[in-house]
């Protein structure tokens, strides 16, 4: 048995001995680090809004919500519905999300989770070919690929018990441009082309997308009227206007069509949940993130509280990457193992998130030598930002919103339901449908993230707040697997002072365990930093770097939109990621008492 095994088990008996039991729905409370349930929300009140998302049209919406009386959950409402109609590339009333709210009137946070559930029939056995090897084309196209949506739930929950506003004035700005239309972006078009071979087989997708003749290009006026009619019906008749009646029927027998097997009950069965965020401490913040089935809070408190006790700012910029990449690669590791719908698997919340268990893995690490990721494979193996989308609110009351939502890849599942405009995910990849396959973002999985009926597949999506004397943020972005450790880029960049508008144009780097290489947008590292990390034995993957062919990784990751309230300096900041040139972060000063 290996020093990294033996040192492991020792964390482990150690945090589970040390963690205090305390038990909250959905799950175990982070242990010795985690803050009281209610939020230590400052005592006064912003000077004005703020507002940060991945489109223009999506910010002003929420904006004008706001002006209408709105509080910062019906702003969310308008926020998310906009991007459901003008990001079909990233989002959709077809796919699910996480919202993170902060009532600051009852001084408490809550997670809503709106993620996807699995249809009864989408058992592992229909995701093999006829030899037995995974099928992807299923996992990821069409009927099979999708989960029970649960982003038109969350309107409406958020709306009955945290609103001000009917559901009629706060999808009004979705619904207008859903009928009227709005331009077709670069990014669109771009991931059209990519999925059009898939959305092309199906009638429905065809009908919207190919509605003038031709395939959608940068600077068409995109109109969906199906789409329009189907929020007017949500409008009106709420959760029955979408999970029962005629887009109940519609989006039942669009997908039966197409070869899968959704039912009538269990599409009316979905419901949002409330649960408990993950608390824990970092230096001066207190930190409020996702819980299980996000991945994402588990995975950033493991890695703040490993490098928590390391001076950061003192290091190279060489050695301070080789830490976080360090404590990701530890981070990543255990998600792969542990982490499901809590509602289906016992997930060990309290000990991944101890402050101990942190000790012990942070005692793993060598301050100048890669350790291999073959090395950590552990006990229970038993195998050998296009996408996605977020936004963040405050209001002026203290009322804050983070929120991701997603259909998973481009455009979804590809499947249009006829008669709805409604675009599906194909958020089922994201089961481990075949344990020790990776998913479409190279992660692995196993039984803990198998699919059942009605669980909720593992997600990377984090909104997060930081919450200190000084300052409250808001903060999260798209971009599958990387999503957590560009928050946690984020986090590290408001711990050093930081601005919201610095923090979303910050250079990105991720490790997820498997594979065992340091990913980096385009300019991250300079060739010294490059040559030093692979020095200590890291293997450095830069799209500088890559063979003169033709091929390139991507240059650029994420959508990071971040808002923040510098108590201190009385004043708001919104930061909308350069990368996106349709984002859109917007502040508006009170109107006085």
């Amino acid at each position: 048995m290996n020093r990294i095994t033996l040192l492991r088990r020792a964390a482990l008996l150690l945090a589970f001995a040390l963690a205090p039991a305390v038990t909250l729905a959905g799950g175990d409370a982070p242990a010795a680090t985690a803050t009281a349930a209610a939020s230590t929300a400052p005592a006064a009140h912003p000077p004005g809004v703020a507002i940060a998302s991945a489109h223009a049209l999506a910010t002003d919406a929420g904006m004008a919500v706001l002006a209408d009386g709105g509080n910062a959950f019906d702003a969310a409402i308008a926020v998310s519905a906009v991007l459901s109609v003008v990001e079909p590339i990233s989002s959709g009333i077809g796919g699910g999300g996480f919202f993170l709210l902060h009532d600051a009137a009852a001084g408490r946070d809550v997670f809503l989770d709106a993620r996807e559930t699995s249809p009864a029939a989408a058992t592992p056995e229909r995701y093999l070919d006829a030899e037995g090897g995974f099928d992807r084309d299923r996992a990821t196209n069409g009927a099979w690929s999708a989960g029970i949506p649960g982003l038109p739930a969350a309107f409406v929950h958020l709306q009955r018990n945290y609103g001000k506003l009917p559901l009629s004035r706060t999808l009004a700005p979705a619904i207008r441009i859903a009928r009227e239309g709005f331009p077709v972006y670069a990014r669109m078009a771009r991931g059209y082309a990519a999925r059009s071979a898939v959305m092309e087989r199906y009638p429905g997708t065809r009908e919207v997308y190919l509605a003038g003749g031709r395939p959608i290009e940068e600077g068409d006026l995109f109109r969906q009227p199906d789409l329009a009619r189907t929020l007017e019906t949500l409008a009106d008749k709420g959760f029955d206007g979408f999970y029962r009646g005629d887009v109940g029927a519609k989006l039942v027998a669009g997908v039966n069509a197409e070869g899968g097997a959704w039912t009538a009950d269990e599409l009316a069965a979905y419901r949002v949940l409330e649960r408990e965020p993950v608390r824990f401490r970092y230096h001066d913040w207190d930190i409020v993130t996702a819980p299980p089935p996000s991945s994402g809070g588990i995975v950033l408190a493991q890695m703040l509280q490993i490098l928590a006790p390391y001076d950061l700012d003192a290091l190279s910029e060489a050695e301070r990457t080789h830490l976080v990449v360090e404590s990701m690669r530890r981070a990543y590791r255990d998600r792969t193992f542990y982490l499901g719908d809590p509602d289906f698997v016992e997930v060990p919340q309290r000990l991944l998130t101890s402050a101990d268990y942190a000790a012990g893995l942070r005692s793993t690490i060598h301050p100048g030598k890669a350790t291999p990721s073959e090395l950590l494979s552990g006990a229970p193996t038993p195998l050998e930002d296009e996408e996605t989308t977020h936004f963040s609110i405050i209001d002026a009351e203290g009322n804050r919103v983070g929120a991701t939502q997603t259909v998973n890849l481009l455009y979804g599942s590809g499947l249009v339901a006829p008669g709805t405009g409604v675009l599906l995910n194909n958020e089922m990849d994201d089961f481990a449908l075949k344990p020790g396959t990776p998913n479409a973002f190279g992660v692995m999985g196993y039984d803990a993230n198998a699919p059942e009926p009605g669980k909720r597949m593992l997600s990377s999506m984090t909104p997060t707040f930081m919450v200190s004397d000084d300052k409250v943020a808001v903060l999260g972005t798209p971009g599958g697997s990387r999503i957590i450790t560009m928050v946690l880029l984020g986090v590290l960049g408001y711990d050093e002072g930081l601005s919201a508008a610095d923090v979303a144009a910050l250079p990105r780097y991720h490790h997820q365990w498997m594979p065992d290489a340091i990913q980096a947008e385009g300019g991250t590292f300079d060739a010294a930093t490059a040559q030093a990390l692979r020095a200590m034995g890291h293997v450095v993957q830069r799209p500088e770097d890559e063979a003169s062919d033709g091929r390139r990784s991507s240059d650029v990751w994420g959508n990071f939109q971040t808002v923040a309230w510098d108590i201190a300096n009385k004043r708001l900041e919104g930061g909308s990621d350069p990368r996106n040139p349709v984002g859109k972060a917007e502040v508006r000063p009170s109107q006085g008492p």
